[in-house]
């Protein structure tokens, strides 16, 4: 398995938006976004100026059904 990298999160929005996700709501400083046709849902929060952290990532990608590995490729 790769290491994940450390990334903001516009870029895990982008890799969401590659996926298929759309932004359903925000809620906060939390983005909801889901997948129109898995029905599957993913929360990213969004702190301007700070990055997400491993395991934050790791926790998103994995509601997100989305493996590290594929997460690298996309980026």
């Amino acid at each position: 398995m790769p290491k994940l990298p450390v990334v903001s999160a516009r870029k895990l929005i982008k890799v969401l938006r590659k996926k298929g996700f759309e932004l359903d709501h925000s809620t906060g400083s939390h983005h909801i976004f889901r997948h129109p046709l898995t029905k599957l849902r993913a929360s990213v929060p969004i702190h301007h100026g700070k990055d997400l952290g491993r395991g934050l990532t790791l926790a998103i990608l994995k509601d997100a059904k989305i493996t590290p590995k594929e997460f690298v490729t996309l980026l």
